[in-house]
């Protein structure tokens, strides 16, 4: 029931989110780690088999955990979730329910109905994540778009270097797959960005902790933007350099 828990699926599964993590401050990581190993674990329930029941299954049960940690009862013991309960309040597992129901679709393979879906589903799952994170570590209501903005942003950088996998399993990831719309969305990625950095300054050092698991978006959006074919080709990311780069950059300024 330990963070190190925590850790080691993070390590295994997300190892982004584990970079940030290990680049923040030690007094955020207890907050962290069972976030972001609870978010690995919504976000590959739909995957861990080809039985859409067994998926459900799996999502209901963290739902179902959110619900008692929202009722403030009872909560079941497991390695995520004890420590993850330690963490959050009534109000911000609230945040966090649409980040699971946000995950079904995923279930049923169906692709997005229209952009305005696509937009959606970003923030409920990205979105909903960055600014619970942020709220844990003692982020004002004020701020809520700054990071729901950088959520949106890093959510779409992360689902277009998927792109290719997400094919593979049988997936229509984009609401539309044609270059001059997926510049279009990087563009729009980028500009959400921007739109964060401009609040980044009213946020309290440690709660910009919870940013810095955004820190690849800003070059992975830049480069689908300048060359929207990147992203089918399975050429969107960055070399290792430049990611250890932009880490290091995002850790010393807690902005992304």
């Amino acid at each position: 029931m330990s963070l190190q828990a925590c850790a080691d699926l993070l390590e295994r599964g997300d190892p982004d989110r584990f970079r940030a993590v290990l680049a923040a401050p030690v007094a955020a990581r207890p907050v962290l780690l069972p976030l972001y190993a609870f978010n690995l674990e919504v976000a590959r329930a739909p995957w861990v088999s080809a039985e859409v029941m067994i998926g459900e299954m799996r999502l209901q049960w963290w739902r179902d955990l959110l619900d008692e940690i929202v009722a403030g009862g009872t909560v079941r013991k497991h390695e995520v979730a004890t420590p993850l309960s330690g963490v959050l309040d009534a109000d911000g597992a609230k945040v966090l329910i649409p980040l699971v129901e946000a995950r079904r679709l995923d279930l049923q393979r169906d692709p997005f109905e229209d952009r305005a879906a696509f937009d959606q589903y970003l923030q409920d799952t990205s979105g909903a994540l960055f600014w619970t994170a942020g709220r844990a570590l003692g982020a004002q209501a004020a701020a809520e778009p700054v990071f729901r903005d950088a959520g949106q942003a890093s959510g779409l950088a992360a689902w277009l270097l998927a792109v290719p996998e997400l094919e593979a399993r049988g997936r229509v990831p984009l609401p539309d797959g044609r270059a001059a719309a997926v510049q279009a969305l990087a563009r729009d990625g980028l500009g959400w960005l921007v739109r964060a950095r401009q609040g980044f300054g009213a946020v309290d050092r440690l709660a910009r902790s919870a940013l810095l698991s955004g820190w690849r978006a800003s070059v992975v959006l830049g480069r689908a933007a300048q060359v929207p074919g990147r992203v089918a080709d399975g050429q969107l990311a960055e070399s290792e350099a430049a990611r250890r780069l932009a880490l290091l950059r995002a850790s010393m300024t807690r902005r992304i």
